[in-house]
């Protein structure tokens, strides 16, 4: 049975596709806008890795292994990120939402909040998901302020948990929302993303 199937999620001012080779010059454009590389915390591609990069997701989507999204600025009409549904265990309905990146521009701009209000719907309203997960460094104080602000709370720390690129071991902070708590994170994101700014 095929439980993650191509879709498009739109809402307020974003949509998100299934990733496509056809992003790719958008998405080079996206990671030269903060040289979003350089960050060594965090695994964004390099400007001549992304074609790669997206393969690699589309194979693993073709596996059942991860549902991979372009995020579309519908404003400008390009791509200006990734997201995933990943570390997808059908049989336990859980998936975790992860590998995201935007370009500099766009962050802080409220465009991350639709994107997660957009992905914690269809996992929790359509695919029926127990819980979601978020996962990221643990010196990656951006995400994991992210993540709580969502209404995420913190499972724990898996210690020494990956071999960074550079060498370092990673502590990887998991985080979830469980199916019990979702209406009132959805309240409060839908709240996040609609108050000015």
């Amino acid at each position: 049975m095929t439980w993650l199937k191509p879709v498009t999620l739109n809402g307020a001012g974003v949509r998100l596709e299934l990733l496509d080779q056809r992003h790719l010059d958008d998405l080079v454009e996206a990671t030269q806008d903060g040289e979003l590389w350089t960050l060594w915390y965090t695994s964004v591609p390099d400007p001549e890795g992304v074609a790669t990069e997206i393969q690699r997701r589309l194979d693993l989507f073709a596996q059942q292994l991860m549902l991979p999204f372009a995020i579309i600025e519908e404003a400008s009409g390009k791509a200006v990120g990734m997201t995933t549904f990943m570390n997808v265990d059908a049989a336990n309905r859980r998936v975790e939402i992860g590998s995201t990146w935007l370009r500099k521009s766009v962050q802080s701009t409220g465009l991350n909040t639709q994107c997660k209000l957009l992905l914690l719907t269809y996992a929790f309203e359509e695919l029926d998901c127990v819980a979601v997960e978020f996962r990221t460094h643990f010196f990656n104080q951006q995400s994991r302020a992210g993540i709580e602000r969502l209404g995420a709370k913190l499972d724990g720390i898996l210690r020494s948990h990956q071999i960074a690129p550079n060498g370092t071991l990673r502590d990887t902070c998991v985080y979830s929302i469980i199916a019990s708590e979702w209406p009132t994170v959805k309240a409060h994101l839908i709240f996040q993303a609609t108050r000015p700014r």
